[in-house]
């Protein structure tokens, strides 16, 4: 049974704040999101760079938040779509929205870390908009690229800095120091407290670093549809040890 536009909108306002922007049976969740009509208008710039069919396809949203782009692989005809985040608010947001859209979507609450409890690995993975939000972003690649990655890796994070990207030598001098005031030499960011009043973000890559980051971690870019937008393969072993997997200790 379809519910009425004034039950929507209510159950989006008991549901709120949102941050993505999908609209339920003519409802906007976020009109007022101040990106504009986010995340829509960024999924038109790299939606091509995805199969239009899915059929016989799984797909893992990871960061899926309010569950927009699990909705529209759901769509494409993917046979699985599975969407995890550590936010239950996200996840329940996700969950009517899917509901509305009347979209068979499964939906846990899991950590990008604990991808490995899974135990599978998915055609497509979505891995939008999380990176900078991790302490620790170059191990969840690891992990992503260890367990759940099966063809393809479609990678977004903001971005900040030069977008020229250096290439990159295999070694350098220990007194050779220009690099580092270089613009176009791969930098992570660091954000100790705020940005954009989130104190989830920590990291923020330029290019460069972004694309270093995807290859140091086994993945082979095949596309660059859109700014922050990557589409990869795996290919090598990750760089250096690859992901590390720490005792876990007893919390203070």
């Amino acid at each position: 049974m379809r519910m009425s536009s004034s039950a929507i909108r209510q159950r989006i306002q008991e549901l709120g704040p949102w941050f993505h922007n999908i609209e339920l049976e003519g409802v906007s969740t976020a009109p007022d999101h101040f990106l504009g009509n986010y995340p829509f208008i960024k999924w038109n710039k790299f939606a091509h760079a995805i199969p239009a069919d899915l059929t016989g396809k799984t797909v893992l949203d990871i960061g899926c938040n309010a569950g927009f782009y699990s909705i529209e692989m759901k769509r494409r005809g993917a046979e699985r779509v599975l969407g995890i985040d550590f936010d239950e608010a996200y996840l329940a947001q996700a969950k009517f929205a899917a509901e509305v859209a009347e979209t068979e979507i499964e939906f846990r609450q899991l950590s990008v870390y604990d991808v490995g409890a899974l135990g599978e690995r998915f055609d497509i993975v979505l891995f939008m908009g999380v990176l900078y939000h991790l302490r620790h972003p170059l191990l969840a690649l690891d992990l992503v690229r260890d367990h759940v990655v099966g063809d393809l890796l479609v990678f977004q994070s903001m971005q900040r800095g030069s977008d020229e990207v250096a290439a990159v030598e295999e070694n350098y001098h220990f007194w050779r120091e220009d690099l580092f005031e270089d613009a176009s030499f791969p930098k992570l960011h660091f954000i100790e407290h705020r940005y954009a009043d989130d104190p989830t973000n920590w990291w923020i890559p330029n290019r460069a670093c972004t694309q270093a980051m995807l290859r140091s971690a086994g993945f082979e870019i095949e596309a660059h549809p859109e700014t922050e937008v990557y589409v990869c393969r795996p290919a090598d072993r990750p760089g250096g040890e690859g992901a590390v997997y720490p005792a876990a200790g007893a919390k203070a």
